[in-house]
């Protein structure tokens, strides 16, 4: 029993450096300009008790690529960028809406259902060039309007924020 009970302890204080692992920031501090910052309930930060992305850690996530319309634009647009939920993933957020706010203090509540219902990205390309402020940009938060037609109506309009730059996770 006395041996079990070492065993136990031993394999306990072999695992702590995993746990400690486990916690670590994603993510470094930002070399570039900062897209995006995410605020509120988040268990990884590297910036005080934010998260903050340049575009090369967003480009990190995996971007995809979206090929679609929108009321703001004209023609198909190739937007890209990582999905939405993969952003959240990556700050360790786990909530049922999140505030998404513009650089000019517009604020839309977006529920996290949207984003796994439809592939929502955070799209910070179009047509391969960084989306300009002057054209939606840093980012903007696109759904996939052509894939999916019921999406044309006001509240996911409402939705779509453009010249995102933080989301807030409540």
């Amino acid at each position: 029993m006395l041996l079990t009970s070492r065993c136990r302890y031993l394999c306990a204080l072999c695992l702590l450096p995993f746990s400690v692992l486990t916690k670590a920031e994603p993510f470094p501090p930002p070399e570039g300009d900062v897209l995006l910052r995410l605020t509120g309930d988040i268990a990884h930060v590297n910036v005080g008790d934010e998260l903050h992305l340049d575009r090369a850690m967003l480009m990190s996530l995996s971007p995809v690529v979206v090929e679609t319309t929108t009321p703001w634009t004209e023609g198909v647009g190739r937007f890209e960028g990582p999905l939405a939920r993969a952003v959240l993933d990556a700050a360790g957020a786990d909530a049922e809406h999140v505030q998404v706010r513009a650089l000019d203090a517009f604020e839309a509540k977006v529920p996290v259902s949207d984003f796994h219902e439809y592939d929502v990205i955070l799209a910070i390309q179009r047509d391969g060039e960084p989306i300009a402020v002057r054209d939606l940009g840093p980012a903007f938060l696109l759904y996939p309007f052509d894939d999916h037609p019921e999406l044309l109506n006001e509240t996911i309009r409402f939705r779509s924020v453009w010249h995102v730059g933080t989301i807030h996770v409540p």
